[in-house]
């Protein structure tokens, strides 16, 4: 049960983790108590002790090190495959399928495939059978051998078939990639990671596993129930023997990490409102896990003492202050250097909503304009600071050049710079081009997963500032990205297999427009196509797509604001496999030019309400003078080709007439009374507001609206008012000779203190 003293404690934190050098480090971050809250077990109360062997292999050449690595490692799992079973960990979904091929083919050419299963017996025929009913080609050809593969790029099914395989004891051998290791818990008697250079995208560079992988891998041998013992082996380079070496005995301390990544760390914190200020943010970092670090290790984070600031307030000052000024000047911030108080942007709330970095944002302010087309929203995405790190390596160069002349939209920036690999590579993405090397297929995986976030920030940095047809283009590329289709293709191929090729390439033939082929019946479009059996399938399609109806109904406000109510009729067929449970659209305003975006909102329609007319109201400005019509544009969220348009015309549409002019302040004396100024408690007079409306005011019993700035004195003109009445009832009961009752006026203010 929870003590009394913890009930303003809301949140729990139970931290899992395999065993950390520095574990009361976290610890601390986590505000956990040492005395009842912490536990750590080290390597002496695993289930099975870890045996490691570490293995160099010291060939220069990559080809030749590959090939010793197979050996080494086919060496190793014939000999645990005798007696159990072995999981071999790979960097790489291809090298899945490659080295289990490796170990197949030296198996039969040993004559050694007995190791791994025995004809005749039940298993090879279980492993026959399961493998008939795969879908992965290579995972299809493994597993009679013995051997199997498990990457997250494979089918569900075939990864649920192969982890059942290999728990009954079927697959003597695995081979899979580190996402077994974290995701499923299927241990093995020993573990072998064959190769610890893995490709980083972000940074355009292979590097070495880091230490939680290695752990993780390394967890999963040794099964508590059959074996007294783990086995573990390291296959890596023999430069980095000494790194793994110290890693696994020592265990460096895990470092934070933060200070890279302040100011976006620190601008999600502002457009969360956590932190509003300066001081804010100082208190900000003294929970976080740097602030624990740089008490433990001052020297490492550039702390020169501890011992005259032992809280280290400067320093989280000097480093709150340094990202704000950062912030600022990307303009993801507004910063009162006085008195320390920020603000956010809407670009600063849009970054930190699309984890966009600030350096990005500043990229953009130069890059995106109002008129930006297609080939500017391209590239202001390919100068994101996200691929700043894609480099054109040596023999990438004319594979990257050879793909610029294939992609439709033309890339501006030199064949050989990060900006145009990522250009070239999200068109090649949408293509569904196929890239050689695994390089670049990994660099196409980090570009296509980046790319519809960072589109869809562009659009909302768009519509935040009211460019039409940026957002319009933003908006086009996060839907070809999502749905890997070109705006002038098709929208049919969107529904993938469920439309037949053949009747796909006859809709592109076709000479009628898109818009036009959902007016068309079964019998009209099977007429058009020339194939009378198509006719029903292709109805059936084309009305999947979304298609709205919209009707627009104007009423003026003022003469620069009118109220706009927007009808909107679904017009497709909802199919739960197509729409899921609900569609998003943007119902946009554009002025008569198309530049400009006067109101831009969303609207969701649901499968429930498919069928119903949805009423949209809102209110937005008319220039002045009056524009001829304006164009309402909703626009799927989701689908390419599932726009609609409406003009509203302004042509027969009223206004207001113009308001009177303000009134003219004339040149007067202030009046000065002392009798008046005895009865308002005054001794200042009165201003040239309440001198100018003093004899409406005191002098006559007629209505008045007195409208001026705050400030002008509009209270004591009330008074005057007030005044007046009192006044005007005690001389009408003396002239009448009737006895004075004091009347109630009632004084309406905006505020109670007033």
């Amino acid at each position: 049960m929870r003590r009394a003293e913890d009930t303003r404690q809301v949140v729990r934190i139970v931290g899992l983790s395999a065993t950390l050098p520095n574990y009361e480090d976290v610890a601390a971050f986590l505000r956990v108590r040492r005395e009842s809250g912490l536990f750590y077990f080290d390597a002496r109360y695993r289930p099975c002790p870890l045996q490691l062997e570490f293995i160099g292999v010291s060939e220069k050449k990559a080809v030749k090190r590959a090939e010793r690595m197979d050996q080494i490692c086919y060496e190793k799992v014939r000999r645990y495959a005798a007696v159990s079973q072995v999981l071999v960990f790979v960097q790489s979904r291809k090298d899945t399928v490659r080295t289990g091929q490796k170990l197949r083919d030296m198996a039969v050419a040993a004559g050694e495939t007995g190791v791994f299963v025995k004809a005749g017996t039940s298993t090879s025929e279980v492993l026959r059978e399961e493998a008939e009913a795969t879908k992965d080609r290579g995972l299809k050809e493994l597993l009679p051998f013995g051997l199997a593969c498990h990457h997250a790029g494979m089918a569900r099914v075939d990864r649920q078939i192969v982890e059942e395989l290999f728990a009954a004891g079927h697959v003597k051998a695995l081979v899979s990639t580190a996402t077994l290791a974290w995701g499923v818990n299927l241990p093995a008697h020993a573990v072998i990671i064959k190769g610890t250079q893995v490709y980083r995208p972000e940074e355009g560079k292979w590097g070495e596993l880091s230490p939680q992988d290695v752990l993780q891998m390394l967890g999963r041998a040794g099964r508590p129930q059959y074996d007294s013992e783990g086995e573990g082996v390291i296959i890596t380079t023999h430069g980095e023997l000494r790194y793994y070496l110290s890693l696994l005995s020592q265990q460096l301390p895990i470092e934070s990490q933060l200070v890279s990544r302040l100011p976006d760390a620190l601008n999600a914190e502002v457009a969360a409102g956590a932190v509003r200020s300066r001081a804010d943010a100082v208190a900000w970092l003294g929970r976080t896990y740097l602030y624990v670090r740089m008490l433990r290790s001052p020297a490492l984070y550039g702390v020169a003492s501890i011992d005259t600031d032992p809280a280290l307030i400067r320093r989280r000052n000097d480093l709150a202050h340094a990202a704000i000024v950062v912030l600022e000047r990307s303009g993801l911030v507004r910063y009162e250097r006085r008195g320390g108080e920020v603000l956010a942007t809407e670009a600063g709330r849009v970054a930190a909503h699309f984890y966009v970095g600030h350096r990005s944002v500043a990229a953009w302010r130069t890059e995106l304009r109002a008129e930006s087309g297609p080939m500017d929203v391209l590239q202001a995405f390919a100068h994101s600071d996200e691929f700043r790190q894609l480099a054109v390596r040596a023999d990438e160069r004319v594979e990257v050049s050879r793909l610029a002349e294939r992609v439709p939209v033309p890339v501006r920036d030199s064949a050989d710079s990060p900006a145009a690999k990522a250009a070239v590579l999200v068109q090649a993405y949408v293509a569904r081009l196929n890239l050689p090397g695994f390089a670049l297929a990994a660099d196409l995986a980090y570009v296509a997963a980046a790319a519809g976030r960072i589109f869809r920030a562009l659009f909302e940095m768009s519509k935040a500032r009211g460019w039409a047809r940026a957002a319009k283009e933003a908006l086009a590329w996060a839907r070809m990205v999502d749905r890997r289709t070109w705006t002038a293709e098709s929208p049919l191929r969107q529904l993938g297999r469920a439309c037949p090729p053949e009747l796909l390439r006859s809709v592109e033939r076709s000479p009628m427009p898109w818009a036009r082929l959902a007016d068309l019946n079964a019998a009209e479009l099977a007429e058009l196509l020339g194939a009378p059996r198509a006719g029903p399938l292709l109805h059936k399609l084309v009305h999947t797509v979304p298609r709205l109806g919209l009707r627009a109904h104007v009423q003026p406000l003022t003469r620069t604001l009118v109220r706009v109510s927007l009808r909107v009729t679904p017009d497709f067929a909802w199919n739960d496999a197509v729409h899921g449970v609900a569609e998003r659209f943007w119902v946009c305003v554009e002025d008569g030019s198309g530049a400009q975006l006067v109101h831009a909102e969303s609207l969701v329609i649901s499968k429930a309400h498919a069928a119903e007319e949805h009423v949209v109201e809102f209110a937005c400005t008319l220039a002045d003078p009056l524009p001829p019509q304006y164009f309402v544009v909703v626009m799927s969220d989701r689908w390419v080709g599932a726009d609609t348009r409406l003009a509203v015309s302004f042509r027969h549409l009223r206004l207001p007439e113009r308001a009177a002019p303000p009134t003219a302040l004339r040149d007067m004396q202030p009046m000065r009374d002392a009798h008046l100024e005895r009865l308002l408690g005054v001794a200042d007079g009165l201003n040239a507001v309440q001198t100018q409306a003093f004899h409406a005011l005191w002098g006559s019993d007629e209505s008045v609206l007195l409208a001026a700035a705050p400030g002008a004195g509009k209270t004591r003109a009330a008074d005057l008012a007030l005044l007046r009445f009192l006044g005007a009832e005690a001389e009408r009961a003396r002239a009448e000779g009737e006895e004075f009752v004091r009347r109630r006026a009632v004084y309406v203010a905006p505020f109670a203190a007033l």
